[in-house]
């Protein structure tokens, strides 16, 4: 019998309940390098920003090695997390809600706030001098809508009116599209249009809407605030969240959210690395934040669109 066998022999006499089998393995061996998937910034390759450093607080966080795996794009990054080679992945809101649906495998783990305490994005629809009076009205109205693939000005909106049961086909007679946001907006500042579909910055806890957003722009293209009326407000676009596989282990899901819950005012230059958009922290999410994004996900694939 060697030491070891003869120590447990021995421990077993003082204390029959006491086990002296195998140690389970720890989390850490089971998933043995954890992988962190990015999409890198335009132009930036497969280049990202303070590597090193992102990579050495991952690890002091989960004491464990980690790497960063960049992808070219959404579609790759959805791809790697619902095959498993890849646990934690940074989004848009509407790359998590379509990799939710791909594979039904990922859950939200924090987003970013700003430092004004925004949490995303509202739909707006706003009007001149009470031209439309409500959104019954719309139809015989001229309402200028941005390009099919603004999120705030087209992708939101339809989506959430159709949540409340008004349905607005994109060739609607009385939309009147532009090549961009700031035609859609010049468009009522000329008089081209009566109402202007447009979005604004808000906060999670139901308040409306935050400085910012295309309420301001109007006003500093010339229209003053009480000239403003806004007839419609969808629900809250949260930013894109970090999410991590649904089978990641509880105490690698702690041990993260700890850690980027704290990092902006721990290693504020570690934050700013990792997200430099939102300057206000990140925050814990659940799947239920992010109810706004499938539904537009929804909307796209059952239109057959590719947006």
């Amino acid at each position: 019998m060697n030491a070891a066998l003869k120590a447990c022999a021995a421990l077993l006499v003082v204390n029959g309940t006491l086990w002296c089998g195998p140690a389970r393995p720890d989390w850490r061996d089971d998933i043995g390098t954890f992988r962190i998937g990015i999409v890198a910034e335009p132009g930036a390759g497969n280049t990202v920003p303070g590597l090193a450093l992102l990579t050495q607080a991952f690890t002091d966080a989960l004491g464990m090695k980690v790497e960063f795996v960049v992808a070219r794009d959404y579609a790759a990054l959805i791809e790697a997390q619902a095959d498993a080679r890849i646990e934690y992945a940074i989004y848009s809101a509407t790359a998590y809600a379509t990799a939710l649906r791909r594979c039904g495998c990922v859950e939200p783990l924090v987003a970013p706030v700003d430092s004004d305490g925004a949490a995303g994005i509202r739909s707006v629809l706003l009007t001149r001098d009470g031209r439309l009076p409500d959104l019954a009205a719309m139809e015989t109205h001229r309402i200028a809508m941005p390009p099919p693939d603004s999120a705030g000005g087209s992708l939101l909106p339809l989506a959430g009116l159709a949540a409340g049961h008004v349905k607005i086909a994109e060739d609607a007679s009385f939309l009147i599209h532009a090549d961009s946001a700031s035609a859609a907006e010049k468009m009522l500042v000329d008089g081209q249009a009566d109402a202007l579909f447009g979005w604004v910055k808000a906060a999670a806890d139901g308040q409306p809407q935050l400085p910012g957003g295309t309420q301001a722009r109007l006003e500093a293209a010339g229209l003053s605030a009480p000239a403003l009326q806004v007839v419609w407000t969808s629900g809250l676009l949260r930013y894109g969240p970090h999410a991590v596989r649904s089978d990641l282990d509880p105490e690698a899901r702690r041990r993260l959210t700890v850690f980027l819950t704290n990092l902006k005012s721990t290693t504020p230059d570690i934050y700013d690395l990792l997200e430099s958009k939102h300057a206000g922290g990140f925050v814990a999410v659940a799947p239920r934040d992010y109810a706004t994004a499938e539904a537009i996900v929804r909307m796209v694939a059952t239109d057959g669109g590719q947006k």
